[in-house]
């Protein structure tokens, strides 16, 4: 059914009834119900508009509604009211159709249009008189809707669901109005089935919210920003001229030498603030969260239909009734029960194009979101203005921790050049690839595998000292400092922009909005309650009924049903199921990450003896290469879909669990969607760093996976090469598939999809598209914003692949400077292009992100401090220079590192196949580990060489882990939480403002000393010259806090 908005253009009040009689007359029929169908109507009506009757010159009517009763307007009052285009005026969407009102927030919703004569789609239009053009309308329901239809026409079948969506519509967009919005309606778009619903907010409303919500607005009273001297003012201007032209030519982002002292918004002291621009005084970043405010805190509590017929009906209508006791609709609620579909703050206009006037957004694509600036800072002032404070903070954090990896890449790219350079003076690595040698090493894998000889793995240890050389030890102590800096020198930046933004007294009002309950959390409280209450209802009814006063117990009554959830809340044995759940999911999910690590473990063992019957000596001689890199692909792909997956599970684990508040929400949802894929990305690279070859056995006594799978072995170089293969494989192809694939294919595709779906669905309104569409029409067809979750959770994850093993692979650092570059484009231009106008929402920190990257930093410590002293040689190294060298050079080492075995001991089965694959018979083979050799009288037991080394490793743990912790607390005490100069500022504003104010005071008090002089001089003439009283005067009146000093 379509309920179209029309304006009867040149009717006032008086005449209005006037018409309606006309049209009856003109043999259409009289309305049901007579004269007072139609006054409802009015009434009805009248709801929706903000201006008393008497302002009002246009009324808007319901077409179909008065096709029902009988009424049919003349063609020429259609033709009239349709043949005014304002598009021009209204700036294509931006403003109603008067052209003043700006459209603050839009709402989206679907509607059915009815078929044949019955199908009008026009806008909802108003009149230009001034008063009228300030008149918020909407279409309602006219009595008499089951009357006749006309000859032959069927009647349409009745859709409770839809009519109950609709009325719901209809009580809360009147709800909105009575809380003073301003709306109006289109339905005639080029969108098949799609209505909107614009709103605008007065200037009162404006000002009741500020109040409200405290929001912190700029006064009059302007100050000058205490500027550096001497030696750091030279520094900082010398600075200044270099990093020019890399600062975006923004007004925002240039140096402030004044400020205005910021004041939270009160009416009463309007007088403090530069009001002399209105219209800007709120900008729309303001005005849009204003009015979301209002949305989510304005309900609806009706619907006019339940579902079903007779008794089932009757059924559904008393649980319905019950449940609208206290049941209640905000936006939230109605968005999620398909009420509308969307709900949207407009874009400034295009970003694009020849006659695009110059906005906000414009700038923002210029400036920011262009590939072609990416060598420049970011406009983090006008992304917080356009975006807000939550989203500014993350692209700030997001720059700052992009500037700090500088540093890191730089030191980073030095380590690799030394391992590079000191490769061919490595006497470990030189000893493996001599030929002279002739190390005959046992087989990898039982029957298939042969003997081996240790310099066909040169190229292999060769590499490993690229990063496996004692400067990575001083990379990762670096590395650890780095992390501590980086945090110290965010927090700084964090409060200079809480400075900027005026944020420094946020604390009072982000608790009052934690506060507020989810509508999910009130419908779960509302259910318990009813239960609650229809349990007393079985056990009263069964109780024998006692002798009370009728008027306390409809007293009682109506008090129950306002405090029904007052009392009620959610306690943990409600969420107990859903607490189970979450425990036994993750586990599961945890588990489900360890069995395709399993799986892939088996997959390299039994493709590397399939590998080894091959033929080809080239393909032999390149299994572990080869291994490796299939296995680290297939880890991959497996990780980012588990990623996609753990994303939806972690989502829905926090639905089930009915979070009492939005933050609580979200910080639950973050930390089951970080411990899962924090999981589902480290598990590979932890298996490789610290199990891989620990627990492999010794040539006849072997440990197998299975009874069939022999544990794999490290290379004779160790398992770092391997660990750093697999950290830049899964490092890169993440950020590449994510970047290219995720954040730039799917969002296009979808576009792509939404755009060929709306073109299906309207193929006859070719003319219509090619007109162009209204701001809110455009920005339906973009992609919501979804939160900055994922943003967030994968600059963490990037984050724990640069800290967590960076002693594995030094160029991290490098890779994740390179991809956050393009990274910070990327993003600006999906917010700006592709994604729709996101509310505003303050903040004056990242939340909990910040608690995880330092819990990742504290983390890494421990991570290189056993990366180093276990998977790397530097410890074994370093126990063999002290202890063992007879030169004191590492001449022996590897020697020292390979045990012996005696080929006779193999255990039946396990021998190779072909013992002479080498051209000549082995009697003893190598391996490497520390154990008594086959001649010993202890044969093949623990060595004491081993016990000395697994002492120093532990100790150098203890003492790594130790001192670099100390000196990054160390690094957080010298450095101060707040710059000195922001701290002198903040105090110097609270000076100013107490002295604002004492001035105010000191001036009312002069006001008022002045009025009550020239009252007191007044009163002295006429006692002068007053003749005299028969009786004496009567005594003044006394002082009171309303007349001071006597009555004025």
């Amino acid at each position: 059914m379509l309920e179209d908005d029309i304006g009867l253009e040149a009717l006032t009040p008086k005449e209005a009834p006037a018409a309606e009689a006309a049209g009856a007359v003109d043999g259409e029929g009289a309305p049901p119900g007579g004269p007072g169908a139609q006054a409802a109507a009015m009434r009805v009506n009248e709801k929706y508009s903000t201006l008393p009757a008497e302002d009002r010159s246009v009324h808007i009517i319901n077409i179909c509604a008065i096709e029902d009763i009988g009424y049919l307007p003349s063609e020429g009052t259609l033709l009239n009211s349709l043949s005014v285009d304002p598009d021009a005026e209204c700036k294509y969407g931006l403003y109603f159709r008067d052209g003043k009102r700006k459209v603050d927030y839009v709402l989206v919703y679907h509607h059915k249009r009815a078929s044949g004569g019955r199908t009008l789609a026009r806008r909802a239009q108003h009149g230009d008189a001034g008063p009228a053009a300030r008149s918020a309308r909407q279409d309602q329901p006219l009595p008499g809707k089951a009357g006749p239809l006309g000859a032959g026409e069927p009647e349409p079948p009745l859709d409770y669901h839809e009519d109950d969506k609709r009325f719901r519509r209809e009580e809360y967009e009147g709800n909105l109005v009575e809380a003073g919005l301003e709306l109006e309606r289109d339905e005639d778009t080029k969108i098949h089935g799609v209505g909107f619903v614009k709103i605008h907010a007065p200037w009162n409303v404006l000002c009741r919210e500020a109040e409200f919500l405290k929001l912190k607005m700029p006064t009059k009273k302007l100050y000058h920003i205490s500027e550096t001297r001497g030696l750091l003012k030279k520094i900082n201007s010398v600075l200044q001229k270099i990093t020019d032209p890399i600062q975006p030519k923004v007004a925002e982002h240039r140096p402030q030498t004044t400020k205005r002292l910021s004041y939270p918004f009160s009416r009463e002291k309007q007088h403090l603030f530069d009001l002399s621009d209105k219209d800007s005084f709120f900008d729309s970043k303001t005005r849009s969260t204003i009015v979301y405010e209002i949305l989510k805190r304005t309900t609806c509590t009706k619907a006019k239909y339940s579902m079903g017929q007779g008794e089932g009906r009757k059924k559904d209508s008393a649980l319905l009734n019950k449940r609208r006791k206290c049941d209640r609709y905000g936006i939230t609620s109605l968005l999620a029960n398909g009420v509308y579909s969307a709900a949207y703050p407009l874009h400034d206009g295009d970003y694009e194009g020849d006659n695009v006037e110059f906005n906000d957004r414009k700038l923002l694509y210029e400036e920011w979101a262009s590939y072609g600036v990416f060598y420049k800072y970011q406009p983090i002032d006008l992304v917080r203005k356009y975006f807000g404070e939550k989203i500014g903070l993350y692209f700030a954090w997001l720059g700052v921790y992009t500037q700090m990896l500088i540093p890191a890449s730089v030191v980073g790219i030095i380590v690799f050049l030394y391992g590079w350079a000191t490769v061919d003076d490595n006497i470990p690595s030189m000893e493996m690839c001599d030929q002279r040698h002739n190390i005959t090493m046992c087989p990898l894998c039982d029957k298939t595998c042969s003997y081996w000889r240790m310099s066909s793995a040169c190229a292999t240890a060769r590499a490993s000292h690229l990063f496996d050389n004692p400067a990575t030890v001083f990379f990762s102590v670096f590395m650890a400092l780095w992390a501590a800096t980086f945090m110290e020198h965010w927090k700084r930046k964090q409060m200079r922009l809480n400075y900027r933004w005026d944020l420094t007294g946020f604390e009072e009002e982000e608790e009052a909005v934690k506060d507020h309950p989810r509508a999910e959390y009130e419908a779960r409280v509302l259910e318990k309650s009813l239960r609650k209450e229809s349990k007393n209802k079985e056990k009263r009814r069964h109780l024998p009924e006692e002798p009370t006063n009728k008027w306390r117990q409809r007293v009682k009554t109506a008090m129950a049903g306002v405090k029904l959830t007052d009392k009620v809340k959610l306690t943990w044995r409600d969420r107990f199921p859903a607490y189970f759940t979450n425990l036994v999911s993750i586990i599961f999910m945890i588990a489900v990450t360890f069995a395709i690590v399993l799986g892939v473990i088996i997959y390299r063992i039994s493709t590397a003896a399939a590998l080894a019957m091959n033929s080809s000596p080239s393909v032999r001689s390149n299994i572990r290469v080869t291994v490796t890199a299939t296995a680290v692909i297939i880890n991959l792909v497996v990780i980012i879909l588990l990623d996609e997956v753990y994303g939806c599970i972690a989502r829905w684990l926090t639905k089930i669990e009915v979070p009492k508040t939005e933050k609580s929400f979200e910080e639950r949802l973050i930390f089951k969607a970080f411990l899962l894929k924090f999981v589902n990305s480290y598990t590979p690279i932890f298996y490789v760093a610290f199990f891989k070859g620990r627990f492999v056995g010794r040539p006849g006594d072997y440990v197998y996976i299975f009874r069939s799978f022999r544990m794999e072995e490290c290379a004779p170089g160790g398992c770092l090469m391997e660990l750093c293969i697999q950290l830049s494989i899964i490092m890169l192809g993440k950020q590449l598939i994510q970047n290219n694939l995720f954040e730039i294919g799917i969002p296009k595709m979808k576009k792509f999809i939404r755009y060929l779906r709306l073109k299906h669905q309207s193929p006859s309104d070719h003319d219509e598209h090619v007109k162009k569409k209204q701001r809110y029409e455009v920005d339906y067809t973009l992609e919501p914003f979804a939160g900055l979750t994922p943003e967030y959770m994968e600059m963490i994850i990037q984050f724990g692949f640069v800290t967590l093993f960076v002693a594995s692979f030094p160029l991290a650092p490098l890779f994740a400077l390179l991809n956050n570059i393009i990274e910070i484009r990327l993003d600006a231009k999906k917010f700006v292009t592709e994604l729709r106008r996101p509310v505003a929402v303050r903040a004056k920190d990242i939340g909990i992100w910040y608690n995880i990257l330092r819990g990742v930093g504290k983390l890494a410590v421990i991570i290189n401090a056993f990366v180093i002293s276990f998977t790397s040689d530097f410890i074994p190294r370093l126990v063999y220079l002290y202890m063992y060298s007879e030169n004191g050079t590492m001449h022996g080492f590897v020697n020292h590192t390979l045990s012996s075995f005696n080929v006779s001991d193999f255990q039946n089965g396990t021998a190779p196949n072909d013992p002479l694959d080498l051209g000549y018979e082995v009697q003893i083979c190598r391996y490497k580990d520390y154990r008594e050799p086959p001649w010993s009288e202890h044969k093949y037991d623990i060595s004491k060489d081993f016990w000395a080394v697994l002492a120093a490793r532990l100790a150098f743990v203890i003492v790594f882990q130790n001192l670099v912790m100390f000196m990054s607390d160390f690094v957080d005490w010298v450095i101060p939480d707040i710059p000195k100069d922001i701290s002198q500022q903040i105090h110097k504003e609270k000076v100013l403002m107490v002295e604002l104010f004492m001035r105010e005071e000191q001036g009312k008090q002069q006001l008022l000393d002045t009025w009550m002089e020239k009252d007191r001089k007044k009163a002295e003439p006429c006692n002068n010259h007053s003749p005299a009283p028969a009786a004496p005067p009567p005594p003044p009146p006394p002082d009171g806090p309303d007349f001071p000093g006597g009555s004025l």
